[in-house]
């Protein structure tokens, strides 16, 4: 799974990291992040709802090929 944060687009809502609280957190300025080694999500299942819930729609979810 990848997961793309559009910094240029967030607006710093939170609802990421309460949909997903495993896998986004938020940096020092209040925008939406990745937490260090969740990169690809790590399996979490909400991590498709914490994109759904961005009111900017700043973050994109795509299935990776291996």
């Amino acid at each position: 799974m990848d997961i793309d944060i559009d910094k240029d687009v967030c607006i710093g809502a939170g609802q990421c990291a309460l949909a997903a609280p495993g896998v986004f957190t938020q940096d020092d300025d209040g925008f939406s992040a990745l937490l260090p080694g969740r990169e690809d999500g790590g399996g979490d299942p909400k991590v498709r709802e914490a994109a759904r819930s961005c009111p900017v729609g700043a973050i994109t979810v795509s299935d990776t090929m291996s």
